[in-house]
């Protein structure tokens, strides 16, 4: 796991302002100022690419869909197999709430 290579006292830190976060609103404001432009839009087709793979889509129409390379779908793939479950957690969760919201 790349997170016990890194400091532990900030990526705790990390953590818990993530963990802080109560509403899309300060989320949206904290990694507005925490990333680049850039780096948001890297989380989002990561997560994206994590979903489609899920739902079983081809890398073709990954990349079209995502424009995400070859070697993130893998990348993706891989941690969605092999990795710490995080993908898993969080897609099953997102999946929850929107299945709340219609009803």
């Amino acid at each position: 796991m790349y997170i016990k290579k890194l400091p532990e006292k900030t990526v705790v830190q990390l953590f818990n302002a993530i963990l802080s976060l109560k509403t899309e609103e300060e989320c949206a404001a904290f990694f507005d100022d925490l990333c680049t432009m850039n780096e948001i839009k890297s989380f989002m087709q990561r997560l994206e690419v994590a979903r489609m793979l899920r739902k079983g889509d081809t890398y073709m129409d990954i990349q079209l869909e995502t424009n995400a390379s070859s070697a993130t779908i893998t990348r993706v793939k891989k941690l969605l197999d092999y990795g710490n479950e995080g993908y898993q957690i969080v897609l099953e969760r997102i999946e929850n709430h929107e299945k709340c919201r219609r009803g």
